[in-house]
């Protein structure tokens, strides 16, 4: 029984910010990855950014210079700092984690309800 819940979303200006906080519950030994995926209207759902329990980071080309992916292993706890954002960032972003319950168990995935992010004048 684990559960990921987003929280941050909501509607900025073109050039504004927002940070996305997304914490993972329930029984879990660990997490390897955690990331953010995003769906825009009319489009297929993409891997924006994730980053390793040892801080490995990756990012999408479009978000890069703009967009910090950050963790904190001790509350199972993932943020995404969202800055000059463009229209082109609308969308659901969806919290992801790679999850194993026990040192034994498989790993799992793991997805968030998703947030609302739309950027608009």
């Amino acid at each position: 029984q684990v559960r990921l819940v987003e929280s941050g979303g909501g509607l900025v200006q073109p050039g504004g910010s927002l940070r996305l906080s997304c914490a993972a519950s329930g029984v879990i030994f660990s997490i390897d990855p955690m990331g953010w995926y995003r769906q825009a209207p009319g489009k297929q759902r993409e891997l924006v950014a994730t980053i390793t329990s040892g801080g490995r980071i990756n990012y999408i080309d479009s978000v890069k210079g703009r967009f910090t992916i950050s963790r904190d292993n001790a509350k199972n706890t993932v943020y995404l700092q969202m800055n000059s954002l463009k229209p082109e960032d609308t969308a659901v972003y969806y919290c992801y984690s790679h999850i194993r319950k026990g040192w034994t168990s498989r790993w799992d995935d793991y997805w968030g309800p998703g947030t609302q992010v739309t950027v608009s004048s």
